[in-house]
């Protein structure tokens, strides 16, 4: 089946009941009623600034079970050091949300070592002023303003690491039913996204979500413990769990053990 042009008033194709490519679709609708209606049915959105909205569904398809997430020596150190609770190392959900699209849109190479961070060393790539994006991203101004309205709505979370009150890793994705679909890491300093896939994934597991699904087949994601599935054992996985109740999320200091000490509910853009 070739990718057919959607307006506003057109369904997308469901991956499960009928043949498609990888490209599903493509169109200029992105309100979070047709992120809803996307992801319920494994699509999601993937385009250059300028292109129509192309909305793909890969075959296959990068999955990471909660119980199969690997954490090396090196980083389960880091996150013991990150579980103190002396307020120079800390990891939050949905306090900067704004923020963390904002510096995975900017997806700068550059490191530094932990110890150089805690040393003082500047970070780099300091946080973008909004609809600051660099060319080469996915991340628009449109996918971000969209994704902004659905976090507002409750579907989109945010995991933040803070190293001395700075951001210094972070990760953000998509929740669904009993469903969470990573859409985008990134870090300043080195390993902090990782710690924050390693808080998610606990949190996730006390939440009750299985699974996060990584969309592409990355070397990073797959020595973390992800694996490819086929893209019809992905779809008949989402269908049981996406209609699944959406578990409570909530904004706050998250625990190594997976347990969120809440704050109140405003958002915030720097934890207090």
């Amino acid at each position: 089946m070739k990718p057919i042009w959607v307006d506003a008033h057109t369904l997308l194709p469901d991956p499960l009941k009928e043949p498609v490519r990888d490209l599903v679709a493509l169109g200029f609708d992105l309100s979070t009623t047709r992120l809803h209606e996307a992801y319920g049915k494994g699509l999601f959105p993937w385009f250059a600034p300028g292109d129509p909205v192309l909305w793909w569904s890969p075959d296959p398809r990068m999955v990471l079970a909660c119980s199969d997430l690997r954490i090396s020596r090196s980083l389960a150190k880091r996150i013991r050091q990150f579980d103190r609770a002396d307020g120079r190392l800390r990891v939050t959900l949905n306090l900067a949300f704004e923020a963390v699209i904002h510096q995975c849109a900017l997806r700068s190479s550059q490191r530094i070592a932990p110890g150089a961070a805690l040393r003082g060393d500047a970070l780099p790539a300091q946080m973008a002023s909004p609809g600051t994006v660099s060319t080469s991203t996915w991340i628009t101004p449109d996918i971000m303003q969209a994704y902004l309205a659905w976090h507002r709505q409750g579907h989109v979370q945010s995991v933040e690491v803070w190293m001395d009150g700075h951001l210094a890793g972070v990760l953000y994705g998509v929740s669904l039913g009993r469903c969470f679909f990573g859409e985008s890491m990134f870090s300043r300093v080195s390993d902090t996204s990782k710690v924050a896939l390693a808080y998610l994934t606990r949190h996730l597991q006390a939440l009750g979500v299985p699974w996060i699904d990584c969309q592409q087949e990355t070397p990073h994601l797959a020595s973390m413990g992800a694996r490819s599935m086929p893209r019809q054992q992905f779809l008949q996985l989402l269908a049981e769990l996406a209609a699944a109740p959406m578990p409570a999320w909530g904004c706050g200091r998250l625990r190594a053990d997976g347990q969120l000490d809440p704050q109140p509910s405003t958002r915030q853009t720097a934890p207090p």
